[in-house]
């Protein structure tokens, strides 16, 4: 992201650094399985669809496990995000794919 030349001299106003550990990243998943890694990449996919940042680490070593990671403040909704897809099921993933590739 690109900075504000006029702002660059300026120092920051104290106590404007969130110090909170709302933006710690925490584990939604972990996974040791084969399936693993590409699991990992669909939650992520997912999560980013539905404007949750996320990732994934792990994925050099994959047989210590995948992690995907979410901010610890919007894990709930990640989790309830991942619910709902599973619920709806590939159809709807289908049904979705499908809808984003029409003109």
């Amino acid at each position: 992201m690109a900075q504000d030349p006029e702002l660059l001299d300026e120092e920051p106003e104290k106590g404007s650094l969130d110090t909170s550990h709302d933006l710690d990243m925490v584990p939604l998943y972990f996974s040791q399985t084969v399936e693993a890694e590409s699991e990992a990449e669909v939650i992520r996919g997912v999560l980013e669809t539905n404007g949750i940042p996320a990732t994934i680490t792990g994925d050099q070593l994959p047989n210590l496990g995948i992690l995907v990671l979410v901010p610890r403040h919007r894990l709930e909704e990640a989790k309830r995000v991942i619910a709902e897809q599973q619920e709806a099921g590939p159809e709807a993933a289908a049904q979705a794919e499908a809808e984003s590739e029409r003109p």
